[in-house]
């Protein structure tokens, strides 16, 4: 009797429910806007998209969960179908309550003794997930009611179901049919068969109970129900739900992406407010390309993690970005990001040194050095195999990375100089107990990051621009009045980039395919190589993150080894380097002007010699100076010069290039002229006369 009496004030309660539902759908406007108004729904995951909105990474809300927005255009079309015939026919048509539901599930109470279902609309649903009760009360359900009247009025349907989509239990710590999708299936939502549709649909209506990594028989029980039920109202045939009963459920979760983890977590700490983050990155080439270096590093050594970064030299868009070889391998330290780490660069900061030798003047890809034993002051620079290989040309010493020759040419840049253009290119440099910078930063004695080294490199491909790297999606473009940064002129950039390309592969490597540098730091402590076609730049990083050394690690057989087999992997996206400046000299060593067919000791003849004593000189501009080109009118004039000492006809090389003179005369001992310059910078002027005689100046044009 007690049983059938509350299940008669159950069905009473739902029946006046019912009834206040009808008088709440037929109240005034004004009755229903004065209604206060619903709380905002709880804050969602932040999530990490790729380039095309592809998930890279999600991470838990402030309370543990994985709480994933979710909109009714991002779920597959049938289960929601199957959701709305599930659980609210007449979501479409109702205004927020629906007086039948209700009226059918007091009579269900009624007859069964107990509540069967609660005639809750999705609106409803939407409400009480929102407020976060779960209370089944008569006064509950009338509140509920007058909320889901007031969410339809400021709500499109639209808007109702991504909240459902997005707030409903899955079991456990997932909230939201994308969470639970990616959880339970792998995938997205977008894309579901029919029982795992079923299932998603299940599971909210119990979501501890039926989960199936726990309950699978509950689950499957539920998933059945649904799949009947739907079947009778013809949103799936008969013979589909006989099939989709016969699949088994999911028997564990599966974990969600973690893609680009380390950028992915770097852009939410800079914008914590923010709950939908969209990188640069591509996730397609992201997942290979760290199957690629978690594959390979372990094979180094234990201890061993590595980095990768992948540019798109156009643009400076970041496309794949690893920072480690494994986020949770802490014997790794997977949890450090070596892209943003300061290491030792070995012998990678070569290329700029021969670049700023080629700009100034001082010598070309064909000049002559020698690299025997040598001393600079107190410091013997020796090769890596401890030989010594003669004389060569710029372009072999470069290619086989020699170290007396690459200390001969920073000696007479200057390795301020180095420093000073590097740093104006964007990269940031640690010297030791901030000493000044001295040759021992051509051969790794300064820290640099790998993301800088990226930078760098493209620059190279660029004809010397160095891109800001992006890697935030939504970060605006460059505006027109942004001043680009200047590693190298254009034609030094090629004469670089043209050496570096032809540098002898590693096993797994084609010839000439892309330009190409490797640098292993002292100790062994880090392996670097980093390439560049004419569309992208790829760096890589091996090496102990705790800086200790590993025996046996040389970069051209540990790091070049993965740049190759992830340029292999770009595919067809692949491009050829640049082709040759019209101001570049393709000469031979024998057909150079004569003060650039030997340099230092490898100098030849009584003109070079003569050359060295620097009889010609320039007067005006004096080396440093900084020179305004433009007039009261704004027009821009060439750059003027005098010379003191030469002889005979005279040839001005600007950046390594030879120009046109303007205006030039030459008269016994001294000579004037004019050349164009174009932009703002760094220029090198380079004379050379027939005797042979030389002399240089570097000024800033403005």
């Amino acid at each position: 009797m007690r049983r059938r009496s509350l299940a008669a004030g159950l069905a009473a309660g739902l029946l006046a429910a019912g009834a206040a539902a009808a008088g709440l759908v037929a109240a005034t406007a004004h009755f229903v806007a004065a209604l206060p108004p619903l709380p905002a729904p709880a804050a969602p995951s932040a999530v990490v998209l790729d380039k095309d909105g592809r998930l890279l990474r999600a991470f838990t809300t402030a309370d543990g969960r994985w709480r994933l927005t979710t909109t009714p255009a991002e779920v597959d079309p049938r289960y929601l179908a199957m959701l709305v015939g599930y659980e609210d026919r007449r979501f479409r048509d109702h205004a927020g309550a629906d007086p039948q539901a209700l009226a059918r599930a007091a009579l269900q109470a009624l007859g069964a003794g107990h509540i069967v279902s609660g005639g809750s609309t999705l609106t409803m649903q939407a409400v009480r997930l929102t407020e976060g009760r779960r209370e089944r009360t008569v006064s509950r359900k009338l509140t509920e009611i007058a909320a889901a009247l007031k969410l339809e009025r400021t709500a499109g349907k639209d808007a109702i179901l991504a909240r459902y989509l997005t707030l409903a239990p899955f079991g456990g710590n997932l909230e939201g049919v994308r969470a639970a999708a990616l959880a339970w299936f792998g995938r997205e939502p977008a894309r579901l068969t029919v029982a795992e549709a079923a299932l998603l649909v299940a599971l909210p209506q119990a979501p501890e109970s039926r989960r199936p990594d726990r309950f699978p028989a509950a689950a499957r029980a539920a998933r059945n129900r649904v799949l009947e039920r739907v079947a009778a109202l013809g949103i799936i045939s008969a013979e589909e739900a006989r099939e989709a009963a016969e699949e088994p459920v999911p028997a564990t979760r599966r974990d969600f992406p973690l893609l680009a983890a380390h950028a992915a977590a770097a852009a939410v700490a800079a914008r914590p407010d923010l709950s939908v983050h969209r990188l640069t990155i591509d996730a397609t080439l992201q997942e290979s390309l760290e199957s690629l270096l978690s594959g390979r590093v372990p094979r180094l050594g234990p201890r061993v993690s590595g980095a990768l970064l992948v540019v798109e030299n156009a643009t400076g868009r970041i496309l794949a970005d690893i920072g480690s070889a494994g986020l949770f391998e802490d014997d790794r330290a997977g949890h450090v990001d070596m892209t943003t780490a300061l290491r030792s660069p070995g012998s990678t900061l070569k290329p700029f040194i021969y670049g700023l030798a080629f700009e100034a003047g001082l010598a070309h890809p064909e000049t002559l050095l020698e690299d025997r034993p040598t001393a600079f002051g107190n410091y013997s620079p020796r090769n890596f195999d401890s030989t010594f290989q003669g004389t060569v040309t710029a372009r072999q010493a470069l290619q086989m990375s020699l170290n007396v020759p690459a200390v001969a040419l920073l000696e007479a840049v200057g390795p301020a100089r180095l420093s000073a253009r590097l740093g104006e290119a964007g990269a940031v440099l640690k010297l030791p107990r901030d000493a000044a910078p001295n040759l021992a930063i051509g051969l790794g004695g300064v820290g640099v990051r790998l993301v800088d080294l990226a930078a760098l490199y493209a620059g190279l491909a660029r004809g010397g621009l160095v891109p800001d790297l992006v890697i935030d999606a939504a970060a605006p473009a460059p505006g027109p009045a942004a001043a680009p940064r200047r590693i190298l002129a254009p034609v030094a950039a090629w004469y670089v980039a043209d050496i570096l390309s032809g540098t002898p592969p590693p096993d797994n490597g084609r010839a000439g395919r892309i330009a190409f540098k490797t640098g292993t730091s002292y100790g062994y402590r880090d392996g670097w190589a980093i390439g560049f076609d004419g569309h992208y730049t790829v760096a890589v990083w091996v090496g102990r993150p705790d800086g200790a050394a590993v025996p046996g690690l040389v970069a051209r057989a540990s790091a070049a080894p993965i740049l190759f087999e992830a340029f292999a992997r770009l595919g067809e996206r692949r491009a050829p380097l640049p082709r040759a400046p019209a101001e570049a000299l393709i000469a031979t060593t024998a057909t150079l002007p004569p003060p650039l067919r030997g340099f230092g000791a490898a100098a030849e003849g009584p003109a070079v010699a003569a050359s060295q004593q620097r009889r010609m000189r320039f007067v005006f501009p004096p080396d440093g100076a900084r020179v305004a080109l433009e007039d009261g009118s704004g027009r821009r004039q060439p750059l003027a010069f005098r010379l003191e000492g030469s002889s005979g006809a005279l040839t001005l090389f600007v950046d390594g290039r030879p120009v046109s003179l303007t205006g030039h005369e030459a008269g016994g001992a001294a000579a004037d002229g004019s050349v164009a310059v174009a932009g703002r910078g760094f220029v090198r002027l380079t004379a050379v006369d027939d005797a042979g005689d030389a002399d240089s100046v570097t000024v800033f044009v403005e």
